[in-house]
């Protein structure tokens, strides 16, 4: 009887908290990639040409959500294109940072964090960033981040393709097709 007593309440307790978490919501955080500024140009050498945009992390939830790390992958294997070498890293565009950290950064309901996307392109095998960037093809840059909140943290990735053309008019090249 007693021992009935104690499991009810432990069952009534367990649905009480499983009700309060539901009500009061987790963070969603949403990538605005359409939203995104377009890239411009930061930096260019004879061997090189870094460009960046930003993008809009939107919190959408009903709670505080945290981007624990964020990375930006450019997907360029040397049997797609191997006449450039693609590097990129994402940061707070409010905080830049020289170490190609990613400062954590809590979103709160409602809010945005903008995150800047920094894509750096250098030429190979003797080309000079012109020449390489004439014959370019679409950059795919996958970003991947860990999302922390009220759940257990989750590992998400959106996709954004830096395309040829685009490529090819911020460098000032027209293309070549071969």
């Amino acid at each position: 009887m007693i021992l009935g007593g104690i499991l009810l309440l432990i069952a009534a307790g367990a649905l009480l908290f499983f009700l309060l978490i539901t009500v009061q919501g987790n963070s969603r955080l949403v990538v605005r990639l359409a939203d995104r500024t377009p890239f411009a140009v930061d930096a260019r050498t004879e061997k090189s040409l870094t460009v960046s945009s930003v993008v809009a992390f939107e919190n959408t939830g009903r709670q505080h959500g945290t981007i624990v790390d964020c990375l930006v992958r450019p997907q360029l294997p040397f049997e797609q294109y191997d006449g450039i070498e693609a590097r990129a890293k994402a940061e707070r565009a409010d905080t830049p940072r020289e170490d190609d950290y990613f400062e954590a950064s809590l979103v709160s309901p409602g809010k945005t964090l903008e995150i800047r996307l920094v894509v750096t392109l250098t030429a190979r095998r003797g080309l000079t960033i012109e020449e390489a960037l004439s014959r370019m093809v679409d950059l795919p840059l996958d970003i991947i981040y860990t999302e922390l909140s009220r759940r257990p943290w989750r590992l998400r990735k959106v996709r954004l393709v830096l395309t040829a053309e685009e490529i090819a008019k911020l460098a000032g090249v027209t293309r070549r097709y071969e």
